[in-house]
């Protein structure tokens, strides 16, 4: 029962957001009555408090942004270091060609 009063809260609070209505509980709460869902109580005031102060629309718009940055400045920045990093690469891996060689301590796993 508490997933479908919790999922008719969110619908009932995104119907408020959509219309740049305050969400409040008591909004909720007469949306869900409109609907004809019956949830606890305490369910409306839950999601009224979890958005006080929060501006969902952004939240709402904005879930991908952050991803979608960086890779999009990383080709151009990437082709000016490409050969002095191929260089780095080369030398790190003859460097730990060697240091593996020292690795052995005289026993295998199973010993």
């Amino acid at each position: 029962m508490s997933s479908k009063a919790e999922l008719a809260c969110v619908y009932s609070a995104l119907v408020l957001i959509d219309d740049d209505v305050a969400v409040t509980g008591e909004k909720i709460q007469t949306i869900l009555k409109a609907a004809g869902v019956d949830v606890e109580p305490y369910w409306p005031g839950l999601f009224a408090k979890a958005l006080e102060g929060v501006n969902p629309k952004e939240l709402i718009t904005n879930v991908g942004a952050g991803v979608g940055a960086a890779p999009a400045a990383a080709p151009a920045a990437a082709q000016s270091a490409a050969a002095p990093a191929a260089e780095k690469k080369e030398e790190k891996k003859k460097e730990e060609s060697e240091d593996e060689s020292g690795d052995d301590m005289g026993f295998g796993l199973f010993d």
